[in-house]
């Protein structure tokens, strides 16, 4: 197997991910691995435009990660860009800027395509078997679902209700209030009809949480219980269902000020892990599924998957 050091950006609505790696796609060595909180859709997301303070912090971000991609000497890089950069009236401008000022060609891909590599990257971590499970990954744009097994993807689908766009919807007073909960599970019923119809075609036994807020739940509930908790040693973590329940209810009830100061969340999800909490839990009771592990593998680590062959 060719040993290669190769760079994936991965530019989601939340956050702008850097992963420079060496060796192969079974066993890789992480060089550089730096999520940045970009908040691209902050302001604007629903509108469709990328606000001006947002665009900046964007550009600055891959300007930094390119001096970091050069420093390493790394020859193969790519930028994958997701639903904020889809879906914005300023998305081209954004990606025209980045290559003029780095050289860096910025692919926009789909949320078929986006389903793909987030389910590479869960394979890659070993998160699956034979068994069905239902993996989810709650971005801030998007959020992809995919059914299948450690052999192949049975059904998948990107829905436009990622944790940016519920929370600028349903998340504008705080703590969210009942009947903005009660309207977001209706939202989230209507909007996720054909996830609920094949899920009687492929019964999922496990929801598998792919990284993002499900890192924030396991490590919220490892801290609170006085163990030591790394997020970067581990590859997965299998929830005990009382805890996800009790993390998530209390996240839910959380004032801003509360979940600031709760050991574990990071900044970029001090707000977002609330409606995140509601979506998975919306799932967890619709779908029946009581047991949920989590993969701290995603998109990323499925386009790096992809390179090194």
């Amino acid at each position: 197997m060719d040993e290669r050091k190769v760079a994936v950006m991965d530019l989601g609505t939340n956050t702008f991910h850097l992963l420079i790696a060496e060796g192969s796609a079974a066993s890789y060595q992480e060089v550089v691995h730096k999520h940045e909180p970009v908040k691209l859709g902050e302001g604007g997301i629903n509108q469709g435009i990328i606000q001006p303070a947002a665009y900046e912090r964007g550009i600055n971000t891959i300007q930094n990660f390119h001096r970091d991609i050069i420093t390493h000497g790394v020859k193969d890089a790519r930028a994958v860009a997701t639903s904020a950069l889809r879906g914005a009236s300023n998305g081209k401008q954004f990606i025209d800027e980045v290559a003029e000022k780095t050289g860096i060609v910025i692919e926009t891909i789909d949320g078929e395509h986006e389903a793909d590599y987030i389910y590479k990257g869960v394979k890659l971590a070993g998160s699956l078997s034979s068994q069905t499970s239902l993996i989810m990954d709650i971005g801030g744009g998007s959020v992809e679902f995919i059914i299948g097994n450690k052999y192949s993807i049975l059904w998948k689908q990107s829905f436009e209700i990622g944790a940016a766009r519920l929370m600028d919807k349903f998340h504008r007073t705080d703590p969210i209030p009942t009947e903005s909960i009660n309207a977001l599970n209706v939202y989230l019923q209507e909007n996720l009809i054909s996830l609920l119809a094949v899920a009687s075609k492929y019964p999922a036994d496990v929801l598998v949480g792919s990284s993002g807020a499900f890192e924030t739940f396991a490590e919220v509930i490892e801290l609170e219980k006085g163990n030591p908790f790394d997020l970067k040693a581990i590859k997965n973590y299998t929830f005990q269902k009382d805890d996800l329940i009790n993390v998530t209810d209390k996240l839910i009830a959380s004032s801003h000020y509360e979940r600031e100061n709760t050991r574990g969340i990071i900044p970029v999800r001090i707000d977002m892990i609330v409606v995140a909490s509601i979506i998975t839990r919306f799932i967890m009771q619709a779908l029946s599924i009581d047991q949920v592990c989590m993969s701290t593998n995603s998109l990323k680590e499925g386009v790096l998957a992809e390179m090194m062959g």
